[in-house]
């Protein structure tokens, strides 16, 4: 046994008498500082005047290795591992008697989990007060006093009883609106802090390239400039409440083989230097530009080597190219995943060694700690593991909770406030906003919408999203929130206008033979056939239709991936039953990816593309569809027409989605089907927009230089709208292939009738590098062509520029 684990044990058992014959009779609080080892004197560590630095060598030198160990893994919280809501006396006797580096969703009652359904969740105020207690108990009851990192997810706002609700990733990405979504990060942050909780995991910097992947509703879609604008502004807002921003999942997660999740979390297939370019990109920015303290270490390999496991992403990527100085978490079982998936460790206690000595700080699955403390206390009894990798490992994780204020103030002073900070009537209407802007108009045929009540007095509202509720509360978000369905949002809004507004479901989201069924057609059942019947009766006796089609929380979301792209079930066999009555059709989709509506584009008026919105969504857009205000949202992500298509993205490289010459050597024919259905960054309006006198204020730049870009915009229309100006950048010539064109900026602006107003942009030398042969970041002399437009197809403005040495 190595004489530094003798001395640690000798220390451990010594402390332990400390404890029980001397904590509860020490008062280690004082007027600016803890005694948080309980020794009568203020240690270096003890001491918020001292740098951070020599504060945490300090508390190192005093750590015994079982306490170190502990910092490196998470406990699940109270329904998920966690038996207790509060500490008990059993807990002197548990494994986290020696601290612990974090605890994730404690007492959040989390949504669909009725094992961790709690009443300390609320009223906020005794949920701060219960975080307290457990917190109390770590500086009180450990010998070293360290506080634990209270973790909690956050994707589309805090995943906490009756917090704020914001509307899936997908519709924050459609927003386009960085401003609002530096809002809904502050209040992610700010609730989080009053709360109780010190991190949260979000946001998703995911590059969703495949609409298959179930997780595409929790990202902000496929383009890495765009991604990284909204996950910046996600970080910032939550780290100005001095709670720390985990970004996740890194890295190169989004893009498993064919798509698939669940059980298939190997393999992407993507180049090197694409890799780079776009899904290391947003997280290469958000570390540089908004400084997190967190990140999720994904699951997945990368050419062969498991990312968790990793030096090149961990520490050479992350810590020295990118300049991240917080600690490094795994996703559940990634870790595991070494040994059990991957097999490229002997042995869990293998792979223990493989991640810590990799990069990776901090062990998360669900189950006891112990199942990870064991391993790794005999790995470094029998010297398995350098002593030094785990202090540097444990350094990185006591770093960040000096900078969380954790050893100045562990416990939440102004418990009663949380009741006012959290979920207010001002969160409300930034979460209102948020919803309003993510919609995105597909199509309106002869301006169906906005729905005109002096002409349409009889309303069908079908379809089996209409009565969905699910959806609006995810996995990784707020429950517990009120919600109105889209079907009573209409009906409600109908009773104010006098309009008679019916109901029918009329078909299921699948069929009983699903997802069979999307590769062996069946014939409809006597039962569909009945459901229908009821729906067309009405349509038939309807001045309009709403048909509100999509997916569920079933169809798409974490292990949710798909083989097919079509509305699922007998969705489209109802919606042609519904076109045979002649009325106009509105379709409504709620969904969590591209869809491929093909025949729905081609027949039906009017489509508005709605994805996941929060629990307002019902009130939200009956308001839009009947002209309350005018849709503003943009597609974050391309639909494909096929999902033979697939990969089928934004930004591309030069004709790799082209077609197939029908002439000429290689004129076989016309044999698929071509071009998207609905582009990256297309979004109707109920207003009209011109673009003009398009500025640069340099014609030639050096690459060290940024350039100035004007443009005029002017809402033409008749109606107050909002349009996203968008600006990409195609490099002319280049070393090594690049993408047809890049987005590199955009701005959201709203204008009244006839109003006019002057954007600027600033590129940046960062906007032009490339990765070149050598894999080094370079701007390249030549010729810049820089578009703008309001999507990544209608483009009306163009002018150039010239890099020289």
């Amino acid at each position: 046994m190595p004489n530094q684990l003798k001395s640690s044990l000798i220390i451990s058992a010594l402390s332990a008498l400390y404890l029980h014959s001397s904590a509860q009779h020490i008062n280690i609080y004082h007027k600016d500082w803890i005694d948080f080892n309980k020794n009568g004197k203020k240690d270096i560590y003890e001491d918020p005047k001292q740098k951070i630095a020599s504060r945490v060598e300090d508390l190192l030198r005093q750590m015994t290795v079982q306490e170190k160990a502990n910092q490196t893994v998470t406990l699940y919280g109270y329904g998920r591992v966690l038996k207790d809501e509060q500490p008990t006396a059993a807990w002197d006797k548990e494994i986290w008697k020696h601290g612990l580096a974090n605890i994730d969703e404690m007492l959040n009652s989390l949504a669909y989990n009725k094992s961790a359904k709690s009443s300390f969740s609320y009223p906020f105020s005794r949920h701060a007060q219960a975080l307290n207690n457990v917190q109390k108990w770590f500086v009180e009851n450990t010998r070293l006093g360290i506080p634990v990192d209270f973790t909690n997810e956050g994707i589309h706002g805090l995943n906490h009883d009756r917090a704020t609700s914001l509307p899936a990733p997908i519709n924050i990405g459609s927003t386009w609106n960085t401003s609002l979504v530096r809002k809904a990060g502050d209040i992610i942050g700010r609730e989080a802090k009053y709360l109780g909780y010190t991190n949260v995991y979000t946001p998703i910097l995911d590059v969703s390239r495949d609409p298959r992947w179930g997780r595409v509703v929790e990202t902000y879609g496929e383009d890495p400039f765009h991604i990284a604008e909204m996950g910046k502004q996600v970080v910032l807002g939550i780290q100005q409440n001095g709670v720390a921003s985990t970004l996740k999942h890194y890295a190169v997660y989004s893009v498993p083989k064919g798509g698939r999740d669940g059980n298939a979390r190997t393999d992407p297939h993507v180049g090197f230097r694409e890799m780079h370019s776009l899904h290391l990109y947003p997280f290469k920015r958000v570390i540089k530009e908004a400084k997190p303290l967190g990140v999720m270490s994904s699951y997945n390999d990368y050419d062969g080597v498991p990312v968790s496991a990793s030096s090149y992403f961990l520490q050479d990527l992350l810590r020295k190219e990118y300049g991240f100085e917080g600690y490094v978490v795994s996703d559940s079982e990634a870790l595991e995943f070494i040994y059990n998936k991957h097999h490229v460790a002997a042995n869990y206690k293998d792979a223990i060694k493989q991640a810590l000595e990799a990069g990776l700080n901090v062990r998360t699955n669900f189950d006891p700690p112990s199942t990870y403390l064991t391993p790794l206390m005999e790995l470094i009894e029998e010297g398995g593991l350098d002593i030094k990798i785990l202090d540097q490992r444990v350094r990185e994780v006591l770093t960040v909770k000096f900078k969380l204020g954790l050893f100045d103030h562990p416990l939440r002073e102004d418990i009663a406030i949380a009741d006012k900070k959290v979920h207010t009537p001002a969160d409300e209407e930034v979460s209102l906003q948020m919803n309003k802007e993510s919609i995105v108009l597909l199509k309106n045929e002869q301006n169906l919408l906005p729905i005109d009540v002096n002409k349409y007095k009889r309303i069908l509202v079908t379809g089996p999203m209409a009565e969905a509720t699910n959806y609006t509360t995810s996995r990784y978000g707020p429950s517990n929130n009120p919600i109105t369905t889209i079907k009573d949002g209409i009906i409600n809004y109908g009773k104010t206008k006098a309009l008679r507004v019916d109901y029918a479901k009329g078909v299921d989201v699948v069929d009983k033979n699903w997802p069979e069924s999307e590769i062996i057609p069946t014939d409809l059942s006597g039962e569909e056939l009945e459901k229908m019947a009821e729906g067309v009766r009405l349509g038939k006796e309807s001045d309009l239709i709403i048909a509100v089609m999509g997916e569920s929380e079933r169809e798409v979301g974490e292990s949710r991936s798909r083989s097919d792209l079509n509305l699922p079930g007998k969705q489209r066999d109802y919606l042609m039953k519904l076109k045979e009555t002649g009325k106009p059709i509105v379709l409504v989709l709620v969904n969590g990816r591209p869809l491929t509506v093909n025949w729905e584009n081609k027949y039906l008026p009017a489509i508005v593309e709605s994805w996941f919105l929060s629990n307002q969504s019902g009130n939200v857009l009956a308001e839009m569809l009947f002209g309350g205000y005018s849709p503003s949202g943009k597609l974050p992500i391309s639909f494909p027409k096929s999902v033979g298509q697939v990969e089928m993205n934004f930004p591309t490289k030069p004709a790799a989605q082209a077609g197939q010459p029908g002439v000429g050597p290689n004129g076989w024919g016309n044999s698929r089907v071509v071009g998207f259905l609905y582009p990256f960054g297309y979004g109707l309006s109920y207003t009209d927009f011109s673009f003009s006198n398009l500025q640069l204020a340099k014609k030639q730049i050096r690459p060290t230089d940024s350039l100035t870009v004007t443009v005029d915009i002017e809402n033409i229309g008749k109606r107050k709208g909002a349009e996203v100006v968008q600006l990409y950048i195609k490099d002319v010539l280049s070393s090594v292939t690049t993408y047809e064109m890049d987005l590199r900026g955009f701005e959201k602006v709203e204008l009244n009738p006839g109003e006019k107003k002057t954007l600027q942009f600033t590129i940046l030398p960062a906007h032009l590098e490339l990765l070149d042969q050598h894999n080094n970041w370079t701007v390249e002399p030549g010729k810049f062509e820089l578009f703008i437009g309001n999507s990544s197809v209608n483009l009306p403005l163009k002018d150039s520029f010239e890099v020289v040495n």
